[in-house]
C-alpha cells in the first residue's frame, strides 16, 4: 500500500478516548498491571495484579479467566455488552533464549459453545503486550462505529480511534496498520495487529488473527486464535483492529532473575533442535504438515466427515509436498529465538476465485489441522484448492477446524439426501467439490446464501436440518463432530478410547491441545488399563494448561525429543524438557520448582475453568460426551471398512460371536459396548481428577488447590460438591 493511501488513512481517524500511562519495566516475568477498556463509554484504565491474583491465578489462561469470570454472569451471553475478550501472555512469554515463547491466550464468551472459550495464539502480540506494560488486555462494551485499539507501548499512551476507512479483511487491514503505526520500515516489526475479517460479521465459527512482521520477506504474516468464535465476538463490538507498539524488545525484556538458567536451557534444547529436527518431524522445513502421512499410515487422519481413517490420496497434500512448496531459505519463527521456525507459508500463490482473484499473495500455512479439517475430511485432495482455501479462510477470519468439519457434516448430509440443491442454493454438496466449498466461504464473508448457515457451526445446523427439514435427530448427533459446541480436532479416535476422553472431557471442547493420547494408546500401547488412561487424562490435560499460563507453545516439548528418553520412566512427558521448565520458571521469577509445583499452578486454573463452566449452566456429565461417530462406526459402511478388527472386537472382548450375524446387529452390538467402556472411562477420570461422579470439583478438592474461595465453594456445594 502506497504511503500516501495509509496517511489517508489515518487523517480519517478520530481520537475517542486516550490514557497515558508511566511505563515501568517488567520485573520477573510480571507487568504487574492489566489493562481495561469499555467500548461502549469509552473508559480505560489500569488495573493491579496483586499477590492472590498471582498465587491463585499465576498468569496468562489464568489471568484471562479471572478477569472473564469478574466482568460477567452466568446470564451473560456471547453477543452482550458485559462479555469480554480478554488476552494475555504469561509469565515466561517473550523470553528469546528458549524456543516457542510468543505465545498469547483469548478468552470470551464464546457463540459457539455459550460458555467460556479459549484459544492459544502465536505472534508477537502478547509479548509486546506484556512489555508494553500490561499482563493482560480485557475489552467490554460495544462501539457504536467501527474502531481501532493502539497500544503505544513506546510512549506509554493507549487510544480508542474511529477508524471508518481501513478494510476489514486480515491480509489487508495487517498491512495498513503496520505500515500506518510504525515509525518507518525498520520498525515494522515492532507493530503487531489483532484483527479478524468480513465473515466474523456473519458465521460464529470465525477467530482472530495474530500478526508478526517477517522482515526478510518484507511480509506481514498471521498466526490463529481460531477457535471458539471469538473473532465473532469482536466484530460484533465494532472491533476492526487492535494494535500494540514496542520497540524495545532485549534479552531481558523480562526482568529476569537469573539469565544464565535460562541461557543453560536454551542452550540444550537448541542443540537438539540442530541434531535431532531432520531426523525426527523436520519441523525446520515440513512443520505440522507431517502429521498427514503418519496419521494416514495408523488410520487416524479424517476422511469423509470421520468416517474413515486413511485415503490412497492422502499423498497428494501430506508433508513431502509441502516441503517442496514451503518458502524455507530463511527462519520461519513466529516469535524472536524460536529455533524450532517451523511457521511456514507458500509465497506467490495466484488466487482464483473470490474478491481477490488474480492477485499473488503468501499464504501462511498450510497447517496439518487445516489440511485434515478441509482437505481430507471434505475429500480435499487438491493442494490449490486446500491453499486457496486457506488463504480465505484466515483473511475472512474463519477457524479451518470448525470450518472443515462443517462442510464434512454437510456433505454428508447431501449424500445422505437431508441436503439437496434447492435447499443449499444450488451447491452441489458431494465430497471433494472444492469450488463449492470455496463458494460457500465466500458467502460467509459477504453474509449469504447456504454459507451463512454452515458459519454457524454443526451444532446450530444439527438443530436446523431436524426441524426444518425433518432429519432425524438421533443420526445427526451420531455424525457431527462437535463436543460442547465446538468442532472436534482433526484426528480419528474411533480405535482411542483415552482420545475420545481427551476430546470429550476437555474443558472448551475438543481440541487436541488439552490431551493428544492416540499415539500413547495406538502405537505406544502405554495405557492398557483404565488407571492408566485416567491418569494420562489426569496429567497430560494439567501439564499442557501450564503452557497457556506462560505464553509458552508445546511443540518445543513434545516435538522434539532428547537422547535422554530412551531410557525414560515415562517418556511421554519428556522429562529432559520438564527439567527445562523448571529451569525457566526459576530464571524468570527467582522461585525454584518442581514438576509438582508447576501442576499444582495448572491444577488451580484447570478446576476453575471447570467451574466457569458450572456457572454458565455447562460443566457436568452430560456435556462430557462425544458424538458416536468419535467412539465407533455409524454407519455400514464405516463398519465393513473395518469389519475384520470390528468382528476380532466383538468375538475376543465383547464375548458376542459374529458370524451369521447381519452388520447392523453387530454394529448394535459393539455400540452398547463401546459406550459402557466410555461410561466406565468418566468415571475413572472424575475419580482421578478429585470431581463428583457428574464431574463437579468437589471442595475438597478446592481446598487442596488452595482455591476455595467463597464463590468457587459455594458453586461447587450446588452442584453436589
Amino acid at each position: 500500500m502506497a504511503e500516501m493511501a495509509v496517511a489517508d488513512l489515518k487523517k480519517a481517524h478520530r481520537t475517542l478516548a486516550e490514557f497515558a500511562y508511566d511505563r515501568v519495566p517488567v520485573q520477573r516475568g510480571y507487568a504487574g498491571r492489566t489493562l481495561y477498556v469499555n467500548l461502549s463509554d469509552g473508559r480505560i484504565a489500569s488495573r493491579p495484579v496483586d499477590r492472590q491474583m498471582k498465587d491463585a491465578f499465576t498468569g496468562g489462561r489464568g489471568f484471562c479467566l479471572r478477569l472473564l469470570w469478574n466482568a460477567t454472569t452466568g446470564k451473560t451471553r456471547w453477543d452482550d455488552a458485559e462479555n469480554e475478550i480478554v488476552i494475555a501472555s504469561g509469565v515466561i512469554g517473550g523470553i528469546t533464549s528458549y524456543p516457542g515463547t510468543g505465545k498469547s491466550t483469548v478468552t470470551t464468551i464464546s457463540p459457539l459453545t455459550h460458555t467460556v472459550i479459549d484459544s492459544n495464539v502465536g505472534g508477537y502480540f502478547g509479548p509486546y503486550l506484556k512489555f508494553a506494560g500490561w499482563d493482560a488486555l480485557e475489552i467490554q462494551g460495544k462501539a457504536d462505529r467501527e474502531v481501532i485499539l493502539f497500544i503505544d507501548g513506546n510512549r506509554g499512551l493507549v487510544t480508542l480511534e474511529e477508524a471508518p476507512q481501513e478494510a476489514v479483511n486480515t491480509h489487508l487491514i495487517n498491512q495498513q496498520l503496520t505500515e500506518m503505526y510504525a515509525s518507518d520500515p525498520r520498525d515494522r516489526r515492532n507493530v503487531s495487529v489483532v484483527s479478524a475479517g468480513e465473515a466474523a460479521d456473519h458465521a460464529a465459527i470465525c477467530g482472530l488473527n495474530f500478526s508478526f512482521f517477517d522482515p526478510r520477506r518484507e511480509e506481514v504474516r498471521i498466526k490463529q486464535a481460531a477457535r471458539g468464535g471469538a473473532g465473532r465476538v469482536f466484530r460484533d463490538k465494532k472491533i476492526k483492529a487492535i494494535v500494540v507498539h514496542y520497540s524495545g524488545l532485549n534479552a531481558d525484556s523480562n526482568g529476569v532473575a537469573d539469565m544464565a538458567l535460562l541461557r543453560r536451557a536454551g542452550s540444550r534444547i537448541n542443540r537438539e533442535i540442530t541434531d535431532f529436527d531432520p531426523f525426527q518431524n523436520d519441523m525446520r522445513h515440513t512443520g505440522t504438515p507431517y502429521l498427514v502421512e503418519i496419521m494416514d499410515r495408523f488410520d487416524l487422519l479424517p476422511v469423509h466427515n470421520y468416517r474413515f481413517g486413511s485415503s490412497p490420496e492422502a499423498s497428494r497434500i501430506s508433508g513431502t509436498l509441502w516441503k517442496q512448496l514451503f518458502d524455507t531459505h530463511t527462519p520461519d519463527g513466529c516469535w524472536y529465538g524460536c529455533t524450532l521456525a517451523c511457521s511456514h507459508a507458500v509465497p506467490h500463490f495466484h488466487l482464483k476465485t473470490g474478491p481477490y482473484a488474480g492477485q499473488a499473495v503468501m499464504v501462511d500455512g498450510p497447517e496439518y489441522e487445516t489440511l485434515g479439517g478441509v482437505g481430507s475430511n471434505c475429500g480435499i485432495f487438491d493442494p490449490e484448492a486446500v491453499l486457496e482455501i486457506n488463504f480465505y479462510a484466515d483473511t475472512y477470519g474463519i477457524d479451518t477446524i470448525s470450518l472443515g468439519n462443517s462442510i464434512a457434516f454437510c456433505m454428508e448430509c447431501y449424500e445422505e439426501g437431508i441436503l439437496n440443491p434447492e435447499r443449499t442454493g444450488g451447491l452441489e454438496l458431494t465430497w471433494g467439490n472444492s469450488a463449492a466449498a470455496l463458494e460457500l466461504v465466500h458467502q460467509m464473508a459477504r453474509g449469504e446464501g447456504f454459507g451463512v448457515t454452515v458459519g454457524q457451526g454443526t451444532r446450530a445446523m444439527k438443530k436446523l436440518f431436524a426441524e426444518q427439514y425433518g432429519a432425524d435427530p438421533g443420526f445427526l448427533q451420531d455424525i457431527a463432530m462437535e463436543v460442547k459446541g465446538l468442532e472436534i480436532s482433526e484426528y480419528l479416535s474411533k480405535e482411542s478410547l483415552a482420545q475420545q476422553g481427551g476430546y470429550a472431557l476437555a474443558s472448551k471442547g475438543p481440541q487436541h491441545d488439552e490431551a493428544w493420547l492416540i499415539f500413547m494408546e495406538m502405537v505406544h500401547k502405554q495405557l492398557p488399563t483404565f488407571e492408566a488412561k485416567a491418569e494420562a487424562l489426569y496429567f497430560f490435560p494439567v501439564w499442557r494448561t501450564w503452557f497457556s499460563l506462560h505464553g509458552l507453545c508445546k511443540l518445543p516439548w513434545n516435538d522434539i525429543i532428547p537422547a535422554s528418553n530412551k531410557t525414560a520412566a515415562e517418556p511421554a512427558k519428556v522429562p529432559e524438557h520438564i527439567e527445562n521448565y523448571c529451569w525457566l520458571y526459576e530464571g524468570v521469577t527467582g522461585e525454584k520448582v518442581t514438576l509438582d509445583d508447576l501442576m499444582r499452578q495448572s491444577e488451580k486454573v484447570y478446576n476453575f475453568q471447570r467451574l466457569f463452566n458450572l456457572r454458565m449452566g455447562f460443566g457436568t456429565r452430560k456435556q462430557d460426551y462425544p458424538p458416536y461417530r468419535a467412539v465407533g462406526p455409524v454407519t455400514a459402511v464405516e463398519y465393513e471398512s473395518r469389519a475384520e478388527r470390528y468382528d476380532q472386537e466383538l468375538k475376543e472382548q465383547v464375548g458376542i460371536d459374529p458370524a451369521g450375524m447381519d452388520t447392523r446387529a453387530k454394529m448394535k452390538a459393539l455400540r452398547e459396548y463401546r459406550e459402557e467402556r466410555y461410561d466406565r472411562l468418566v468415571d475413572a477420570v472424575y475419580k482421578r481428577r478429585g470431581w463428583t461422579a457428574d464431574g463437579v470439583p468437589t471442595v475438597e478438592t478446592l481446598a487442596r488447590l488452595g482455591i476455595d474461595l467463597p464463590e468457587l465453594v459455594e458453586l461447587s456445594r450446588q452442584h453436589g460438591g
